[in-house]
């Protein structure tokens, strides 16, 4: 008898009494919120860049599960309840135990191509951190095949619960650390196996020896779970200093606080301090947000003594306040106002009304209630109003116009210089976010943004081609007079008018950068001797660069640059991806000789992780399909074809996760955090195709499965194209509205789509547990793999083309997926 044959006898024999839908639900919430977690915990012991290998290798877990249920089918579902049961109470276990063993792999992503041991490191951590989505899409897979005439039932409950899942991860991590609420998910997924044997009628001594085992992971003890945070992130490399303590923590979703002191070697955080600064900065306190982008709080007993704040005026963000000669700032806007010091330093310069915008509210409430007495009560002074809002969300809703919109330094030079940020979606310096903030600039208003100076020069010049496309954009003729840019030998400030710089302030420009020893890079009539002054270079690369992307050289400049400077938009809001394929040979020559500054460490790991999904996804796909073919017999005249099966399939997992990830990096713009926006895409997502997937079952109960596939594909088609008309001048009108509101607004944006996205899987999963049901193991591992491929592929493709060239390509290939299920028969053969 064929292997074939055997499955098909299984489903025919397998009855049990009642699906088990209440565990397939907490089944899949544990596993989203795991999900979710995952991509917090690594944002914290190593970089934001982790979380699309985390979405990667969840979905590679699913295809796995996939194989492994095609070649141990008829074994499995012989014994189905305790099989069930053993895989959910196995993902409880490896949920804790596979994070730990994670956390113990020395992995660098810095070291990635220097360091043979390091793309070994990546692959055990990844097929590690997979283990426990084997498990969960075991037990999900055997309950599909078991009650295939609940199929579409069994799809919504794991829909629904994964909905579930995503939102309350963010709820729990308002009120537990990321490590605690590991814990209880853990304990969750452990008591879920308890429901299981009560679901599918097992012992009660069973059910009774689970219950009191999920308690287990809430007693272990706290330095079993402790985060191992990479030594390179600039938490750990402050800890290195002696006497350097960390004094509290603070947690959220938005991100983990962590206020460090130093009474023996005092922190002196001010970037690009003027060599020539004679005052150093008083009494600091650090905090550092998810171990990294340092914000310090500044000592200002009694908040009246600005004297101790001098050392603020020898910064290149202070030229704004001294280019005014008859006229102070009178309003001046802080985005990003973290620890304060840009606001004291609006203060220090007499400034009567200050705005600042900070997205963390722990981060406000620091100032305002914990160390109040500390920064002189800072955030409560009269004149100052501060706002707990995303910076981008904040100017396009407000109504105000500002002398200056200060833009301070958001990232961590170190992340930063390496790289480490290639794949940070960041539309606070997109070329839209700077036409907004120029429309609230009031006439002669100014734009100043500073950033890290890296060498070889990258995101200063990149901001500063930002800056003239903006301008374009912007109806301004005369570019070259409303602009200005300097450096020091650590930042870069550039400035923007709203209006032309006259002859006085141009003077006074010169006056401030000749006192600190700052070099001009352009202002307009500047000649080639002005440059590089001061922190001499070898040549004069800024001001080479804005020369040439001030003239009609800017197309092709960009073009032969060594590092992708193109201007990010909000369809490409990747500002901090520079890596050009054209490097790569001239670094691989430099292994060892200082070639790492010319890398970005982010883009290559995407790369490395999507060349290891590729490579392990094609051998999960053609290993079953070789066994299928030479262990099957000749299929009946009702069956589906093979290749019908793999492209039908094939194209879900890519089309889905394409338009899923696609929404996720747009609707960071709309919902203003990643996680936000991560766990409401995919709650909207999930849960909606889940109502979708119990709709389907109308079809597939009368055998209308093609209809329903055609009314489903073409409904996605259609809102699709219709999305892609209507998301980005929506956005750009709701920008500014409440965040509870556009919650809702994002919900129903995505719950149609949703809607007719969570058919077509059910309805083929259907069709085939009609016509060839031994096929349904091997779909479920096809469609993983092509949801492995698909996570990655999609942030590949959306940093080189947007988010609308990957959105089109899903909806194509949703229609090729269509055409190849329901094209008429032929006479291809297998």
């Amino acid at each position: 008898m064929s292997m074939a044959d055997n499955i098909k006898n299984t489903f025919a024999t397998t009855t049990l009494v009642q699906p088990p839908r209440i565990t397939i639900a907490l089944l899949s919430a544990s596993a989203l919120a795991y999900e979710i977690l995952l991509m917090r915990l690594f944002s914290i012991i190593q970089w934001h860049h982790f979380a699309y290998m985390i979405i990667s290798l969840a979905l590679l877990g699913y295809g796995v599960s996939g194989t492994f249920l095609s070649l141990n089918s008829r074994r499995l579902l012989t014994n189905f309840p305790r099989v069930f049961v053993i895989n959910v109470l196995l993902f409880g276990i490896s949920t804790l135990v596979c994070y730990l063993l994670a956390q113990q792999i020395p992995f660098n992503p810095q070291e990635i191509l220097w360091d043979a041991h390091q793309p070994w490191y990546l692959l055990f951590l990844y097929l590690m951190l997979a283990l426990p989505f084997f498990f969960a899409a075991n037990a999900i897979g055997l309950a599909l095949m078991s009650y295939r005439q609940e199929i579409s039932h069994l799809y919504a409950a794991d829909m629904l619960g994964a909905g579930i899942g995503s939102v309350g991860i963010v709820l729990l991590l308002f009120i537990a650390f990321p490590e605690n609420s590991l814990r209880i998910i853990t304990a969750i997924a452990i008591a879920t196996a308890a429901i299981a044997c009560w679901e599918l009628g097992l012992g009660q001594k069973l059910r009774w020896l689970l219950l009191p085992a999920a308690i287990i992971p809430l007693m272990l003890p706290a330095a079993w779970t402790q985060l191992i945070i990479s030594p390179y992130k600039e938490l750990s490399q402050t800890l290195r200093i002696t006497g350097s303590e960390v004094i509290a923590e603070y947690s959220s979703p938005l991100g983990l606080l962590s206020v460090v002191k130093n009474p023996v070697v005092p922190l002196r955080h001010a970037p690009g301090l003027s060599l020539k600064a004679t005052q150093e900065p008083p009494t600091q306190l650090g905090v550092f947000t998810d171990a990294d982008a340092m914000t310090v709080i500044n000592a200002n007993p009694g908040g009246k003594n600005l004297e101790h704040f001098a050392y603020l005026d020898q910064l290149t963000s202070a030229v704004p306040y001294h280019l005014r000669h008859l006229q102070q700032l009178q309003h001046v806007l802080v985005l990003g106002a973290g620890g304060g010091s840009d606001v004291l330093q609006a203060r220090f310069h007499g400034v009567e009304k200050i705005e600042a915008v900070e997205l963390n509210p722990q981060m406000v409430n620091l100032i305002r209630e914990d160390y109040k007495k500390f920064s002189g009560d800072l955030y409560n002074v009269n004149k100052i109003q501060v706002h707990t809002a995303e910076a981008r969300g904040f100017v396009t809703g407000v109504q105000s116009q500002y002398d200056l919109i200060q833009v301070a330094l958001l990232d961590a030079f170190n992340a930063s210089s390496a790289g480490l940020y290639a794949l940070n979606e960041s539309y606070l310096y997109t070329v839209e976010a700077l036409q907004e903030y120029l429309k609230h600039l009031t006439p002669d208003g100014y734009l100043a943004i500073s950033r890290w100076v890296k060498l070889p020069p990258r995101d200063t010049i990149k901001l500063f081609a930002t800056a003239v496309t903006a301008l374009k954009r912007s109806g301004v003729k005369n570019i070259n007079q409303n602009i200005v840019l300097i450096r020091s030998w650590q930042t870069s400030t550039l400035l923007i008018k709203n209006g032309p710089f006259s002859a006085q302030e141009i003077s006074a420009l010169q006056n401030f950068c000749e006192q600190r020893a700052f070099d001009l890079v352009y202002y307009p009539g500047m000649s080639a001797s002005q440059a590089n002054q001061y922190n001499r270079l070898r040549e004069p690369v800024f001001y080479q660069a804005a020369q040439a992307l001030l003239s009609g050289q800017y197309d092709s400049y960009i073009k032969n640059y060594k590092f992708d400077i193109q201007p990010a938009t909000d369809d490409k809001p990747y500002f901090f991806n520079f890596f050009k394929w054209s490097v790569l040979p001239e670094v691989l020559t430099l292994i060892g000789r200082g070639g790492m500054p010319l890398l970005e460490w982010g883009y290559l790991l995407l790369i490395a992780t999507f060349l290891q999904a590729l490579v392990v996804s094609l051998a999960l796909i053609l290993l079953p399909l070789a066994f299928l073919k030479r262990n099957s017999s000749v299929p009946d005249n009702n069956d589906i074809p093979h290749w019908r099966a793999f492209g039908y399939f094939f194209a879900l997992g890519l089309a889905f996760l394409f338009i899923e990830i696609a929404f996720i990096q747009k609707f960071i713009l709309f919902l203003h955090h990643p996680l936000y926006a991560i766990a409401v895409v995919l709650a909207a997502f999930l849960i909606f195709a889940g109502l979708g997937s119990a709709y389907s079952r109308r079809y597939s109960q009368h055998n209308n499965h093609n209809k329903g596939i055609k009314r489903a594909i073409s409904g996605i088609i259609i809102l699709g194209l219709l999305y892609l008309l209507v998301l980005g001048p929506a956005f750009s009108l709701m920008l500014g509205w409440p965040a509870l509101l556009k919650v809702f607004i994002a919900i129903t944006f995505i719950a149609p789509l949703a809607f007719c996205m969570g058919m077509p899987f059910p309805l083929g999963l259907s069709l085939l547990g009609n016509k060839s049901q031994h096929l349904i193991p091997w779909v479920w591992g096809v469609n993983g793999c092509a949801s492995v491929l698909s996570a990655v592929l999609a942030t590949l493709l959306a940093i080189h083309f947007g988010f609308t060239v990957v959105v089109v390509l899903a909806l194509i290939i949703y229609g090729v997926g269509a055409f190849i299920m329901l094209a008429p028969s032929t006479k291809l053969t297998e």
